[in-house]
């Protein structure tokens, strides 16, 4: 009778594992048992705040900015500040919106003093108070991914004490103990993951643990300070294990995602794996997204049968973005893109810039007078409720490119342009990829791979996140500038019967010598001269004529340096 119920628990567990995400060999496994890449985006500055998503002119570090916000306010208004920060920056229609674009995954980057006071803080020495506030925004979070049947993975980005010299990313105090140089402060990160394990244990829609979000540090005497190239990673191995162990006292469902030094990528001294639902996690920005690029992890992934995942990406261009997402997917390799939102336009959503925050940025930079406290007040409070979706700018442009463009090189419409009935703005060329909808001689940041300077693309980062350059007018309007030789725009404009018209661009040069080519359905049209102006001047082509359905304008600069604002048809 003993073992027939041994054997009945055995089965019950086997089927009740089998319910959550897990790996089997080089893959992880959904709950139908089938293999899953993992498609996710991280909520970056919602938890913790860095200072770049928040355009400081200061050190980033989220208890940085804190302070200069609380000289401003006072520190009641500052707590206000925060409660609705976290309130308003993540909430159950930015779940459904992932949904609906085509995101099956979420990374929680937590900061640990939402769950438990610093060590320093704690009223009695080596023991560990929980604070609600984190466990409670998380088990929000859960609920609105299990209603659309979505992974969360938590990450721990701030981990006690800091986890690296780069001090943003984890909220680091270096005047005080790191992760690395602290008992204390590992013990408390051990036992943050065993009470996060307890509560969790049980929900299939966690899809893992995400144990040190980039460590990077030196742990020898020479070296690279960030662990790039640190040989004794032991420190970090050890910690790992000590934290699966505890994990594994309570949880022995859910998978162990780990991380290299070197912010992710240095796994010398950390494998084998120890776990055997575990994933080797790695990140990856700035560099060229070719299979060689990432060669380091497919061979991981070969010699220990275990599956590899792109746990963090992004901060770059459309054509950046396409590229390394497909090179994943051709490698049948997850990625969570890096971040959901933040005051700039090269991620899903844009948190909008009000004018007294945009004072405030002045004020630091020494280039305006300090705001009143009622003044401050309100800006801060009017930018964390700018932090909600919707009050978001969607930029559909950059999901474009993460999705669709992924699997096609055709084009869309970025609008829907009815001829004679509205004005086309030059800004609105076709979604696309590059040599496809628009060509543009600077297209993404390769500065890692280069050895040089970051390299821009938009210039202005304006309205959209493709190589093209897009500037404002002192009047508010967007045009397309630094348009130069062998740069061009395709407009897709559907026509419900055939018909004649005359085009009317608005160019001006900003240099002598400039010619445009107008090309109607790969056909040349026209090719004008532009006078250099400081205003943008009319130019018309007479007998336009668009067939019924599709059709292809194509704007293209032979020579010199072109603004572009709009154009538009008139019926003959």
């Amino acid at each position: 009778m003993r073992s027939i119920i041994f054997l009945f628990l055995l089965i019950t567990n086997l089927i009740s594992a089998q319910d959550f995400l897990h790996t089997e060999g080089k893959y992880i496994i959904d709950k139908n048992g089938e293999k899953i890449i993992l498609r996710g985006i991280g909520l970056g500055g919602y938890m913790l705040q860095e200072g770049y998503m928040l355009k400081v002119p200061f050190s980033g570090q989220q208890y940085v900015f804190r302070n200069h916000v609380e000289e401003l306010i006072g520190e009641e208004a500052t707590e206000e500040f925060y409660k609705r920060w976290l309130s308003n920056h993540v909430q159950k229609p930015d779940i459904d919106s992932l949904k609906k674009w085509g995101f099956n995954s979420v990374r929680l980057p937590m900061h640990y003093n939402l769950y438990t006071l610093p060590i320093e803080d704690e009223p009695v020495k080596g023991e560990n108070t929980w604070r609600e506030t984190g466990f409670a925004l998380t088990d929000s979070l859960l609920k609105w991914c299990t209603d659309n049947e979505m992974y969360l993975i938590l990450d721990m980005h701030a981990a006690p004490g800091g986890q690296g010299h780069d001090l943003n990313i984890s909220d680091r105090d270096p005047s005080k103990p790191s992760l690395w140089e602290s008992k204390a402060n590992q013990e408390k990160l051990i036992a943050l993951w065993e009470e996060l394990a307890k509560r969790y244990k049980d929900q299939p829609w966690i899809g893992g643990y995400d144990l040190i979000n980039e460590p990077n540090w030196r742990f020898s005497e020479e070296g690279h300070k960030h662990g790039i190239d640190e040989k004794n990673n032991a420190p970090i191995r050890k910690l790992m294990i000590e934290i699966t162990k505890v994990i594994r006292e309570v949880d022995q469902n859910h998978i162990i995602f780990i991380e290299g030094n070197g912010w992710g990528n240095n796994y010398t001294g950390i494998l084998p794996p120890w776990d055997k639902n575990m994933v080797v996690s790695f990140h990856k920005y700035w560099n060229y997204n070719r299979t060689k690029d990432i060669e380091a992890f497919l061979e991981i992934r070969d010699q220990y049968n275990v599956p590899v995942w792109l746990g963090e990406s992004g901060e770059n261009s459309n054509v950046w973005f396409r590229d390394a997402i497909k090179l994943m997917e051709e490698n049948q390799i997850g990625w969570c893109w890096w971040p959901l939102k933040k005051l700039g336009s090269n991620n899903p959503l844009e948190i909008k810039m009000n004018e007294g925050y945009l004072n405030i940025i002045n004020y630091w930079k020494d280039e305006a007078e300090k705001p009143s406290r009622d003044e401050a007040i309100k800006a801060f409070m009017q930018l964390a409720e700018n932090t909600k979706i919707k009050n978001n700018i969607v930029h559909y442009d950059v999901l474009d490119a993460m999705f669709r463009q992924v699997k096609t090189d055709s084009t869309l419409s970025f609008r829907d342009h009815l001829t004679g009935k509205n004005i086309i703005k030059a800004v609105n060329y076709d979604l696309g990829p590059i040599n496809k909808a628009y060509y543009d001689v600077d297209y993404a940041n390769y500065h890692v791979s280069t050895g040089g300077e970051r390299q821009p693309w938009n210039k202005s980062r304006l309205y959209r996140n493709d190589g093209v350059d897009i500037f404002k007018t002192q009047e508010g309007e967007l045009y397309v500038g630094d348009f130069v030789e062998e740069e061009w725009l395709l407009y897709s404009i559907e026509e419900e019967e055939k018909q004649n018209y005359n085009l009317i661009l608005s160019l001006r040069s900003v240099s002598e010598g400039s010619v445009v080519n107008v090309y109607l359905n790969d056909q040349l049209k026209e090719t004008l001269e532009v006078e250099q102006s400081d205003q943008f001047q009319i130019y018309k082509l007479d007998e336009i004529e668009l067939n019924k359905g599709l059709n292809q304008l194509k704007i293209a600069v032979n020579s010199g340096d072109i603004d572009f604002k709009d154009m538009k048809f008139n019926v003959q």
